[in-house]
Formats: C-alpha cells, sequence, structure tokens
C-alpha cells in the first residue's frame, strides 16, 4: 500500500481544517434559531467565518487539534502493524507541517515529544471486518471539551435533579446534569457522545464511538432515539448557550448507544465534544493505499456561514480600544457585556506558565499588561522567524488556582481566555482592578489573522503550547464577562441554568 501513509496525512490535514457537512448544517441551524445580536448570536458568527477560513487557508480551525484517535477497520490479514508504522509517519508529518499541535507530553516529566508521538499517541483502535476495503475515521477531540467528559454511578444524587436511579429516568438526569456542569467551558454549543453501561474503560470507549454517527441519524433503539430527542429539546432549554454566554441553543447533537454491564455497576458515560467536532472518515483501496470515498460528506448543498456580524461589530454593546500597558482607570470604567478591542502587546500563558510565574518573576514586564490563555500553533520559516498558525482561546477555568495571585504579583490587567473562571480570580479581579475577556472558543483563524508579528518567545522549553510568546496584535475582540466590579456574566448562567435543571427532576422516563 504505497499510498497509505499519504491517504492518512490527507485525512488528517482534512479533519483538521475542514467541518463535515453534517456539523456545518448543524452550526447554521444554530446560528438562524438564536435571536440576532446577543451575545449568543455574535459568537455563532464569528464561529460561521472561522470555519470559511480555515477551509480557504487549509489551517487548523482550532489551535488545540487534540488527540488523534484513529478508528480502523480492515480485512483479515492485514497488517496492522505496518499500517500503525504509517499512521505515526503521517501524525508526525502533519505535525511538522502545523496541521496539528505538538500535544504528546510525558506524563512523569512533562516534556513534549514535539511530534505528537510517545506512549499512547497518536491512539490507534483496529477492528477486523469482512469487507475487502479498509475503513479509517479520524476524530480530534480536544483538551478543553475532553476535560469536560464525565462519567457516573448510579444510583447517585445530581445538583439541581436529585436522585438518578438505574433506569431510563437516571440516564436522562445524567445526560443533563453532563450538559449543565460543562457549561461554556467545553466550547459550547456542543455535542455529545453517551454510553449507557460496560465497565469504566469500555464506557468512556463507546460514548467516543458514538460520536462516529452522523448528526442527522436516528438511534435503531427506538427507547434511545426517544431519549435523543427529549435531551436535544429540553438541554436546549438550560440557557446556557454558545460559549456559556446564555441563549437558546446549548446542544447541537446527542448520541446514545448502550452495551452490557456487570450487575454490580451501572455506569453512564459521556464524551462532550466542542463545536469544533471534527473527525472525518475514508475508505482506502487495500491493494493501493489510495482513497476511494470520503464519509461525512454527501456532496449537497452546504449552509452559508459566513459571518454578517461579529463582535468586532457588535451594536449593541459599548466597544473600547485597550492597548497595554492598560491603566487601572481605564479597567474600572469597563463593565459586564462590553466589547473589548486589543492592539498591541499581548502575552500568551497556560498550564505551565502559570505554574512557574507563582515562584519566578516574568522575563517580560507583565505591569499594566494583557495575558492571553492560548496554546497557539507555531511554525518557524529557514530564517528562523515564528508565525501564527492557530491561536484560539484554550480553558481558562485550569488557572482558577494561580490567576488573582499572578495578577496581584505582576500587576496584570487583562486576562483572556474561555470559559470563566472562579470566586477566587473575581475577587482578584475587584481588588486589584484588572478583567476577565472571553474570546471565542475554537476560533483560531479568526484570532490568528489578528497576529500581525511574533515579538519573541520564552520558556519554549515548555513545548510549543505551553511556551510564552509575545505578539503584537491589532483588532483583537473579545467580550468582558468578568469585571472590576464583582460581576461575572459566568457566574449568572450559571446560577439560571441551575434553576432551569431543577425544572427536570420529576421522573419522566419511567
Amino acid at each position: 500500500m504505497d499510498r497509505f501513509t499519504e491517504s492518512i496525512y490527507t485525512l488528517i490535514v482534512e479533519t483538521s481544517t475542514n467541518l463535515p457537512d453534517d456539523v456545518r448544517r448543524a452550526i447554521a441551524r444554530a446560528k438562524l434559531t438564536e435571536e440576532m445580536g446577543t451575545r449568543a448570536s455574535l459568537a455563532l458568527s464569528t464561529i460561521g467565518e472561522n470555519i470559511i477560513m480555515a477551509q480557504d487557508d487549509q489551517a487548523p480551525i482550532c489551535q488545540d487539534t487534540g488527540m488523534p484517535t484513529f478508528f480502523v477497520r480492515c480485512p483479515v490479514g492485514a497488517n496492522q502493524i505496518e499500517m500503525a508504522r504509517q499512521i505515526r509517519e503521517a501524525v508526525v508529518a502533519a505535525t511538522r507541517e502545523g496541521k496539528l499541535r505538538p500535544n504528546s507530553v510525558d506524563s512523569v516529566t512533562g516534556k513534549n515529544s514535539g511530534n505528537n508521538l510517545g506512549p499512547g499517541t497518536p491512539v490507534i483502535h483496529f477492528e477486523q471486518w469482512e469487507k475487502d476495503e479498509i475503513e479509517v475515521k479520524l476524530l480530534l477531540k480536544g483538551g478543553g471539551c475532553e476535560n469536560k467528559n464525565i462519567q457516573y454511578s448510579l444510583p447517585t444524587e445530581l445538583e439541581g435533579l436529585g436522585r438518578a436511579g438505574r433506569d431510563l429516568d437516571g440516564v436522562r438526569k445524567c445526560i443533563l446534569h453532563a450538559v449543565y456542569q460543562a457549561q461554556g467551558q467545553g466550547c459550547s454549543a456542543g455535542f455529545l457522545g453517551v454510553a449507557i453501561g460496560g465497565d469504566r474503560t469500555t464506557g468512556y470507549e463507546a460514548a467516543k464511538e458514538q460520536l462516529l454517527r452522523r448528526v442527522d441519524d436516528v438511534n435503531p433503539d427506538p427507547r434511545l432515539a426517544e431519549l435523543e430527542a427529549y435531551i436535544m429539546e429540553n438541554a436546549n432549554r438550560l440557557d446556557i448557550g454558545t460559549m456559556g454566554f446564555g441563549g437558546r441553543v446549548t446542544l447541537l447533537g446527542c448520541k446514545i448507544g448502550a452495551i452490557n454491564r456487570l450487575p454490580a455497576s451501572f455506569f453512564v458515560s459521556v464524551a462532550y465534544n466542542c463545536w469544533a467536532f471534527r473527525r472525518l472518515g475514508v475508505i482506502i483501496d487495500p491493494a493501493t493505499g489510495g482513497i476511494t470515498q470520503w464519509l461525512y460528506r454527501d456532496g449537497g448543498e452546504l449552509p452559508e456561514l459566513g459571518a454578517a456580524e461579529g463582535i468586532a461589530g457588535s451594536e449593541g454593546s459599548r466597544r473600547v480600544v485597550l492597548r497595554a500597558p492598560v491603566s487601572e482607570e481605564q479597567i474600572r470604567e469597563l463593565k459586564v457585556g462590553d466589547v473589548v478591542i486589543i492592539d498591541g502587546l499581548i502575552h500568551t500563558g497556560r498550564d505551565a506558565l502559570h505554574k512557574y510565574l507563582m515562584d519566578h518573576d516574568s522575563p517580560v514586564d507583565l505591569r499594566g499588561g494583557i495575558l492571553y490563555h492560548c496554546g497557539p500553533v507555531m511554525l518557524q520559516d529557514e530564517k528562523g522567524e515564528w508565525h501564527v498558525k492557530a491561536a484560539g482561546p484554550t480553558t481558562s477555568s485550569r488557572e482558577e488556582p494561580y490567576q488573582a495571585d499572578i495578577i496581584k504579583k505582576f500587576g496584570i490587567r487583562a486576562v483572556i481566555g474561555k470559559g470563566g473562571m472562579g470566586p477566587k480570580t473575581l475577587a482578584g479581579l475587584k481588588e486589584f482592578g484588572a478583567v476577565y475577556l472571553n474570546a471565542i472558543g475554537g476560533a483560531a483563524q479568526y484570532y490568528a489573522r489578528c497576529v500581525k508579528k511574533v515579538e519573541g518567545v520564552d520558556f519554549l522549553e515548555f513545548g510549543i503550547p505551553e511556551a510564552m510568546w509575545h505578539l503584537q496584535v491589532e483588532g483583537f475582540a473579545a467580550i468582558v464577562t468578568m469585571d472590576a466590579h464583582g460581576n461575572s456574566l459566568h457566574a449568572e448562567v450559571q446560577q439560571r441554568s441551575l434553576a432551569k435543571l431543577a425544572e427536570f427532576a420529576d421522573p419522566v422516563f419511567v
């Protein structure tokens, strides 16, 4: 199969840069559902624009290209060892070309392998079948939504819903709770893959396999089909909305499967996927290794996704331009809902940097500065200059233990991320005069185009995603969702959605 490596490379590139037809249609429906001019509508417009940008530039839709997970079905007698070798070869090539971000990190040392290879990465599932063709499906699921996966052991008590028993109604409550607990941190509006039963390992595997179903299919089990329809209708009544801004669309798809379990165990496993639902598949000729058919592409007319409106053009909110160094007076004037346009220097910082800064000085002066929770995709040219290939925000909640202390220590005035932060950070923003700005999660091309120059980098030894990049930006738009007066849109949406969740506490499927 001389062309197998090339085919897998093509599959990786297309999966990373070009959303499948069924996902595009789901996002287009969501865009039409939201009321024009709302924060959710503006976010969906930006998402639509980002999807087109990624396709046109053949660049990653989201900077977090996730854990490459391959599902391979092959004829009896196929050389799985050689196929796995060629898959790894294609992964290395895609990483080198900036189609995948280097995401494989040694769990003991914290060292990034730099090529997405290492123990357990990429993930490759092989299965034999009796067809004389090879089917390869690829799922790129980012860390932000992976962190919102959740597994329940029934019976259990659920916040807002009460007892969930060992029956279909208990499963219903678990799924609704899974949507609630994700809020906007998993880049909602999202998709769910759910598995009823199994053990703790096979349950999660089966939940991820549900994500391989088409968004528009119908469950062959009428009981589960009814439950899927119920979840789609009622999860969207929780008013969490896109990015957790509130809104009519919180869930874009829900697929539920069931596998047998032990009598002593009743697990419900939920795989949460962000709006950037990157999964494609191909049929490959086992003789040549060439692609003969694409899966999840039906050749029909695709919906219009280009942005008619965007965050930067929002008419319903006050627009403020910030340029570092930012004064405390400027920050105190900002309120939740204001649209901020950033021009000038910002600095990226994720988990490794926050941990480091707790006990060390910063290599650059951060007084009045702007810190961006971002792990970009970067490529270096032959002259040694760095270029941003993708640069959307990462989930900010991971930095909650550090953020207030770092704001105080270094005099930071603005933090950019997605999904919001908790009470400790909110208190720090109020005390020290800073704001939290919510960028649109997954919109990696939209924000990459705002970067006009890479000024430099520190801590490259942390790996490209965790390094501290110094970026000159222009027209970088985000929304104030936590201000310096103790107000948090995220806390407000969570409280409101919890009250709505409680409306579903009474049994339905009995």
